[in-house]
């Protein structure tokens, strides 16, 4: 592999390096990464599926998984085919242009996961207000949650290519990573990156002091209405709903969190040990959806 002049300060690609120090097992790496995309490929094409020829589905918490289904089909191909090429093929090379595409659909399809808040907004007034749920849940109230999620993602991380595009990066063209990552490349930058990160730390700091004190408010509200359920029959049955969706939320945010938190402040963690949790928010939570939508069947009455 041969590398671009270190003088050049717009290289046109960049080469993915994959998992540092577990290089002689990318192959075998590959096979349960490929397992997870496939099972999150068709486990949310089902959810899609299924939704839009069953009349009866088309309630609040199956528009909402549509939503995430949706999220989850665009995040994950946009990183795992890729990875699997540069696993199974040694294919490192990737086009600048393709990396700040990648770099886009990562955070601004993240950010767009704002669909956990209205998934514990649609519990909470499933469970603590049962007889408004349809008419606070409106179709017309479920779409402009549904741009409100697109926007929210799209508006404040789109700067996030344009401000890798404006840095030189002359340092080197290796990226130590499985996929194109905003911070790794703002590493490789050979002129002060102090605006970008900022902008990074502070939007990043910002949805997500905002997104988990909403879900947790709303869970709490959820669990205490729980509780006061008349029977333990019920009051089982409430919480069996919402626990693939608990499970979907503490798997992203611990991920994500520590992806985050080693990025950003540099803790010594071995590399192989961080780029690999930095994947599990990519496969897993996609993965889990479809428990979801099984416990949404079982609280609208519906086998599944």
């Amino acid at each position: 592999m041969s590398l671009a002049n270190a003088s050049q300060f717009s290289p046109s690609t960049f080469f993915l390096m994959g998992i540092p120090g577990l290089e002689h097992l990318h192959t075998w790496i590959g096979i349960p990464f490929c397992s997870m995309y496939v099972v999150a490929v068709v486990g949310n094409v089902t959810i899609l599926a299924v939704v839009r020829t069953e009349q009866s589905l088309h309630e609040p918490m199956f528009l909402f998984l549509c939503m995430l289904s949706v999220i989850y089909l665009v995040l994950s191909t946009s990183t795992v085919p890729r990875m699997l090429c540069l696993f199974w093929f040694g294919s490192h090379e990737i086009a600048f242009d393709a990396c700040l595409t990648q770099i886009f659909f990562i955070h601004s399809f993240t950010a767009m996961e704002s669909g956990f808040l209205a998934m514990a907004f649609d519990g909470y007034v499933a469970i603590c207000n049962p007889l408004h749920h349809t008419t606070v849940l409106t179709h017309i109230r479920i779409a402009k949650i549904g741009v409100a999620m697109v926007l929210r993602g799209v508006v404040f991380f789109s700067p996030h290519p344009t401000l890798l595009k404006q840095l030189p990066h002359c340092r080197t063209q290796i990226i130590a990573h499985t996929y194109c990552e905003f911070m790794a490349l703002v590493k490789l930058a050979c002129a002060d990156a102090g605006a970008a990160k900022g902008y990074s730390i502070s939007m990043a700091g910002i949805f997500d002091c905002c997104d988990t004190s909403f879900i947790t408010i709303s869970y709490i509200l959820i669990l205490c209405a729980v509780f006061h359920l008349p029977s333990c029959e019920a009051r089982l049955k409430a919480l069996g709903t919402c626990g693939p969706h608990v499970c979907v939320i503490l798997v992203f945010y611990s991920t994500a969190g520590f992806t985050f938190l080693t990025h950003r402040f540099g803790f010594n963690v071995p590399p192989h040990v961080h780029i690999f949790i930095a994947n599990m928010y990519l496969l897993v939570p996609p993965s889990l959806i479809p428990l979801s939508m099984e416990s949404g069947l079982k609280r609208s009455g519906i086998m599944f």
